[in-house]
C-alpha cells in the first residue's frame, strides 16, 4: 500500500488485461433490488411470460409508478419473492424474439413527466439517495445531485471511457437531473484531464476534480466535503454512465442497458473488460477466464465486492477470488475466552486518516460506529456515507467487514428514530 496525499493505493493482484473490448449478453439474467434493499414488490409478470428488454416486470408496493425492468429480452424463468413480498429475484432465459420496449419521450423542462418516465422505463432504482441508501421516494426533491464521472477503487473501470462519443446524451441527462433538484448537479470527474466539452451550456452545473488516489471518487466522501448530506437535506449520486443512457431515453424513448465493466482478482487467468448488462449472469462473464480450482465470484470490488450469481444493478466490477479451505472451527468455549467482549481499540494511523480521504475524523468516526453513538456519528458526517465509503477503512483495520455492518446497523437506527 503505497501512500501520498489524500488517500491510498491498495495493491491486489490479478492478472494482465486483455486489451479488446467486447459485448456480451448472457443467456440468463437476473432483476433483483439494488443493494441489499428488501422492499416489499408487487411482480407485474408470471413464469413463462415472454417479455421485452427495459419492459417493466415488478413495481414497488408502496410506490407502483417505480418499476423494476428487464435488462435482457428473455422469458421469466422463476419469480423468487422471500416472505412480506420482499423480491429475492426475477431470472430471465434470452429470447431475442421479445423485442425492446420503447417508452414516450418527454421534454427535458417538465419535472413531473421526467419523474414519471424515469420511474416507469427503470432509471430510478440506478440512483442512490444519502442518508440511509435505497433509491429516492417518487416525489423526493434533493439538494443537490452528484455525478460521478470518476472511480478511484482498485481495478474499477474509467467513466471517461464509457462516456466517449456519448456526450450529447450525457448533457441531456445532466439537464434532467438539474430539473427535478432544488440545488446544482456536481459531476466529478478524475483531475487532469479536462472538462468535458458539453454541446450545450447546462446551468447549475459543477465540476469537481477528482485524485486517482482511493477514497477521492467515493461519492460519499465527496458529498460530505462539497455538500454534506442531512436528515431534511438528501443528496443524490448517480453514475455518469447511467445520467447519459438517461440522455439516450429521453431522446429515443429507449432506456440502454449496456455497460462497462471490468473483471479482475487473483482467481482469473487474465483480466477482462467488456460491456454487459445489469444482472448479468457472472459465471458466464467469467466462463473461459477463470484459472483451475475453487473460486468465489463477486459482484462488485475487491473491497466492496460481495458473493453473487448475478452482476448488481449498480455494479460496474466483477471480482473473482480463488477460494481458500476453511479452517477447522474451534470450540465454542476456546472461542469465548478468545474473543474480547470489548470494542477493540482504534489506533489512529496515517492510513486510516487517509482512508477517509483526510476529510473526516477517522478515529472518532469509527469510535462513534463501534459504540453506537448516532448522535456523534450524525455530527462526524455518518449521515453522508454508504458501506462502500468505508470499506478501505474496513480493509485497512483488517476488521472484516465489521465497520461496514456497524455504519449498517447505525444509519438504520437513526432512520428508525429520526425519519420515521
Amino acid at each position: 500500500m503505497h501512500r501520498a496525499g489524500a488517500g491510498l493505493t491498495p495493491e491486489f493482484p490479478s492478472p494482465i488485461e486483455r486489451l479488446d473490448s467486447i459485448d456480451i449478453i448472457t443467456e440468463e439474467a437476473a432483476v433483483q433490488m439494488p443493494g441489499a434493499q428488501t422492499t416489499r414488490v408487487t411482480p407485474l409478470v408470471q413464469e413463462g411470460d415472454l417479455i421485452a428488454k427495459g419492459a417493466a416486470v415488478a413495481c414497488l408496493r408502496h410506490a407502483p409508478d417505480i418499476c423494476l425492468v428487464a435488462p435482457i429480452a428473455g422469458r421469466v424463468a422463476q419469480i423468487s419473492v422471500i416472505p412480506g413480498r420482499r423480491l429475492s429475484e426475477i431470472v430471465l432465459f434470452r429470447e431475442d424474439q421479445g423485442g425492446i420496449q420503447r417508452h414516450g419521450t418527454v421534454s427535458s423542462e417538465s419535472p413531473a413527466a421526467l419523474r414519471r418516465l424515469m420511474q416507469a422505463a427503470g432509471v430510478w432504482p440506478w440512483i442512490r439517495r444519502r442518508p440511509f441508501g435505497g433509491m429516492p421516494a417518487p416525489n423526493e426533491a434533493p439538494a443537490a445531485i452528484v455525478v460521478m464521472a470518476a472511480d478511484t477503487r482498485p481495478y474499477a473501470p474509467s467513466p471517461m471511457q464509457a462516456l466517449e462519443g456519448r456526450e450529447e446524451a450525457f448533457a441531456r441527462g445532466l439537464a434532467a437531473l438539474g430539473q427535478i433538484s432544488r440545488g446544482p448537479v456536481f459531476v466529478c470527474w478524475p483531475r487532469g484531464m479536462p472538462a468535458m466539452q458539453l454541446p450545450t451550456t447546462i446551468p447549475d452545473v459543477r465540476w469537481i476534480s477528482c485524485g486517482s488516489r482511493h477514497p477521492q471518487a467515493s461519492p460519499g466522501i465527496r458529498i460530505h466535503r462539497d455538500i454534506p448530506a442531512g436528515l431534511d437535506t438528501p443528496v443524490w449520486d448517480m453514475h455518469a454512465e447511467d445520467v447519459a443512457a438517461l440522455g439516450d431515453l429521453l431522446e429515443t424513448g429507449e432506456l440502454p442497458m449496456q455497460r462497462r465493466i471490468r473483471i479482475s482478482g487473483a482467481g482469473l487467468r487474465e483480466g477482462r473488460s467488456l460491456r454487459t448488462h445489469p444482472g448479468a449472469d457472472l459465471r458466464q462473464l467469467t466462463q473461459h477466464i477463470v484459472a483451475s480450482g475453487p473460486h468465489i465470484l463477486m459482484s462488485g470490488g475487491h473491497l466492496d465486492g460481495r458473493a453473487a450469481r448475478w452482476l448488481g444493478q449498480r455494479h460496474r466490477q466483477v471480482t473473482v477470488l480463488p477460494r481458500t479451505a476453511q479452517q477447522q472451527r474451534r470450540h465454542w468455549l476456546i472461542h469465548a475466552l478468545t474473543k474480547s467482549a470489548t470494542l477493540r481499540p482504534v489506533i489512529p494511523t496515517a492510513a486510516l486518516t487517509q482512508s477517509f480521504g483526510a476529510v473526516l475524523p477517522a478515529p472518532a468516526l469509527i469510535r462513534a460506529l463501534g459504540a453506537g453513538d448516532s448522535e456523534a456519528a450524525m455530527a462526524l458526517g455518518a449521515l453522508s456515507l454508504l458501506e462502500d465509503d468505508v470499506a478501505l477503512a474496513d480493509y485497512v483495520l483488517g476488521a472484516g467487514g465489521e465497520i461496514m455492518l456497524q455504519l449498517r446497523s447505525l444509519l438504520d437506527h437513526i432512520q428508525a428514530e429520526y425519519a420515521g
